[in-house]
């Protein structure tokens, strides 16, 4: 289900904001008169995508500098790698923004023993 989480022109130009979405939070960018989608948690230590600097479709953690694509979230400093951030959905009806997430896989409970597993 698409939510609602701005409207056209909350965000300027070239940069990120972040909104709570379905138990997650997510980075929307504007850049090139267009509007991307991704986790905004880096996926190398949780810092805040959206306060990063953005450049050639790519946004710049503000911690380490790791750069992660706005049009699909993978890792610019490592293409094979596996690690990225999540990509959603985002379409505009009117002057809403709107991104859909996924509900979260369900928890599993725990069992017995399972403590010291991992």
């Amino acid at each position: 289900m698409f939510v609602k989480v701005a409207k056209l022109g909350d965000i300027p130009a070239g940069e990120g904001r972040h909104y709570p979405v379905n138990g997650r939070m997510v980075a929307i960018f504007f850049v090139d008169g267009a509007y991307h989608a991704i986790n905004d948690s880096c996926p190398h230590m949780g810092a805040s995508l959206s306060a990063g600097y953005v450049e050639e479709g790519a946004v710049y953690c503000p911690w380490h500098a790791w750069r992660f694509s706005i049009h699909d979230g993978s890792w610019l400093d490592s293409p094979k790698s596996p690690l990225k951030c999540e990509r959603y959905e985002l379409r505009i009806e009117g002057d809403d923004i709107l991104v859909e997430v996924p509900d979260p896989p369900p928890r599993q409970p725990s069992t017995p023993g399972d403590e010291g597993a991992g």
